[in-house]
């Protein structure tokens, strides 16, 4: 008995070592958290997040969200009744500089309703930027953009990028968008809202599952030119993670 705990614990402590950079790494975070399960040792896992996220309130990880996420479909009442207990709304703490509620944008993510959690999105960016009222128009333009809060942006971020297994999220289609020296026309290819030179037409033609490009999603003004997208890039709130 001993030597099965001490095997699955050297599991768990590799598992919380793999630093999350491509898909190689995704695959050895699911074999591991897999072996666990098989294992028996779902516990652990649970007791990972519980003490983290829950404890020493840290910010919870990719890694956390894919075991949050893989915990949450098992046919496992017990460790559904104490995930329950601690993470009844979602893994984040939902800050808010205006005292915005995300709860239905996380409720929506941990779904992987991801065009409704796209819908949501917008309506906050327009809600933050105090277009609520006006009947005009229900996007943004270049100058509302660095109107908008650094905490709520950084909060709607994070909650894309955990419920997609860091795929997901305006800092994820920021890095790609440097990655390609600032290249408008590579980095509408790399995230797929450009198809041979041709922008795809919302919302059919866009991909709404965890299957979809790296950076695919949110989409944030995509046929508005690159002002909006360019000042998002801006934004001084990437400055700050």
């Amino acid at each position: 008995m001993t030597d099965i705990i001490e095997k699955n614990q050297n599991i768990l402590n590799k598992l919380v070592n793999i630093k999350s950079k491509d898909f190689n790494s995704y695959n050895k975070q699911l074999r591991l958290i897999n072996q666990l399960i098989n294992g028996g040792s779902e516990d652990l896992l649970v007791d990972l997040l519980i003490k983290k996220c829950a404890f020493n309130k840290e910010l919870p990880n990719n890694l956390d969200g894919i075991i949050f996420e893989i915990l949450r479909k098992l046919d496992n009442q017990f460790i559904l009744n104490k995930l329950n207990s601690y993470f009844r709304d979602g893994l984040i703490e939902l800050n808010s500089s205006l005292r915005m509620n995300y709860q239905p944008l996380q409720d929506m993510l941990m779904l992987q309703n991801f065009q409704e959690a796209d819908k949501l999105s917008q309506l906050y960016l327009c809600k933050l930027a105090d277009l609520s009222n006006s009947s005009e128009r229900n996007w943004l333009y270049f100058t509302d953009i660095f109107a908008l809060p650094s905490e709520d942006l950084s909060t709607i971020d994070m909650l894309w990028r955990l419920y997609s297994h860091g795929k997901f999220g305006f800092s994820v289609q920021r890095k790609i968008w440097l990655s390609n020296e600032y290249n408008w026309e590579i980095f509408w290819h790399k995230i797929h809202w450009k198809d041979s030179g041709v922008s795809r037409r919302y919302p059919d033609d866009f991909i709404w599952s965890i299957n979809a490009p790296e950076g695919h999603l949110p989409l944030f003004n995509q046929l508005r030119g690159v002002q909006v997208l360019s000042a998002l890039f801006n934004h001084p709130v990437w400055d700050e993670v």
